[in-house]
């Protein structure tokens, strides 16, 4: 037997030792999992249709890994679900779609609630914490219309739907001949809206659609250089109590780091630039060949004026790189747009 034949017989045997080990860790991980599961988990959700289908994921995946829990979800209904006839810029922004849920935790009534990233305020209050962003869904904007297939064929004077100032300022600097209305509600109500003939177009975040199976009503995906994502479209978060150290551990597995570093770039940006609905602000990070890359804009909620930058940086530094961004914006005149729209 030549020494080269030797050599691969060993490379296959270590090969398979390895495979093995990497085996019987995950078995045993996966026995320390269920012997330390809890007894029962309360899921608070929103009553929407969307965050349902969102409590249901996690529910689904939390079984998987502590298949003896007890896993249930209490539906509520949120301030920023009753009142649907203003704008949230001008009622108190998408924290209105959390507080209610937290007030389950508090009380003990829940132990965990599942939110979309795009709508948990930049600072988590105290006595409450984030234990688990999940991986990303689609995070860009979709173009939905039963007439037209892109914004470019929208004729002079089309009403397009939009619920945040972020799409709003972009869509009407890139199609001023456009006419931009808002438009509340879950996705079925957006959608009847639509399908009614009040709209043109409307735009929706594509996670939602293709969560919903309703993937088939995008006429075009419209990509982050058009349309620049919300900070954290596209994940979700799993919040709990800060004092439930347990709760937290056991969230762990459903953490997404590559998903996190992102999110996290993104908050912080957001964090530093005072964002929330009343101001027309994104930000989308990417990570490719080890690299994170954050891009991110202010804007006047009309789009006259947008101030536009990128920075890179390593994922683990991703909150930095995103002060940083949102410093070198306000350098460039996201301050004074800041301070006009305070």
């Amino acid at each position: 037997m030549g020494s080269g034949h030797r050599d691969k017989m060993q490379l296959f045997a270590i090969i398979r030792t390895g495979v093995a080990r990497a085996r019987m860790a995950a078995l045993l991980q996966n026995q320390i999992l269920i012997m330390s599961s809890p007894e029962k988990i309360v899921i608070a959700s929103r009553e929407s249709q969307l965050a349902l289908w969102q409590a249901n994921f996690i529910r689904s995946r939390l079984l998987e890994l502590y298949p003896q829990t007890d896993i249930t979800i209490l539906g509520m209904t949120t301030k920023g679900d009753q009142i649907l006839d203003v704008s949230l810029s001008k009622i108190g922004g998408k924290g209105l779609f959390i507080k209610e849920l937290e007030l389950a935790l508090e009380d003990g009534r829940a132990d965990i609630a599942v939110h979309s990233m795009k709508d948990v305020p930049m600072i988590v209050p105290s006595g409450f914490r984030l234990a688990a962003i999940t991986e990303r869904e689609d995070p860009r904007d979709a173009f939905v219309s039963n007439d037209f297939t892109s914004l470019e064929e929208l004729p002079t004077g089309s009403v397009v739907g939009t619920s945040s100032l972020r799409r709003e300022s972009q869509l009407r600097a890139r199609f001023p001949h456009l006419q931009v209305r808002p438009l509340r509600g879950n996705v079925q109500t957006r959608l009847r809206k639509l399908d009614e003939g009040e709209y043109s177009a409307i735009i929706l975040a594509a996670a939602g659609l293709k969560r919903l199976e309703l993937g088939y009503r995008i006429s075009m995906l419209i990509p982050p250089e058009l349309s620049l994502p919300a900070v954290g479209q596209g994940a979700l978060g799993i919040e709990c109590r800060d004092n439930d150290p347990d709760m937290v551990e056991w969230m762990k597995p459903l953490h997404h780091a590559t998903t996190a570093y992102c999110v996290e770039a993104e908050r912080a940006m957001s964090r530093v630039l005072g964002g929330s609905c009343q101001v027309p602000l994104g930000g989308f990070a990417e990570i490719f060949e080890g690299v994170l890359t954050l891009r991110g804009f202010v804007a006047t909620p009309d789009g006259s004026k947008i101030i536009a930058d990128k920075l890179c940086g390593k994922p683990e530094s991703g909150e930095r790189v995103g002060e940083q961004l949102a410093q070198n914006l306000k350098t460039h005149g996201a301050e004074e747009i800041l301070a006009a729209l305070a």
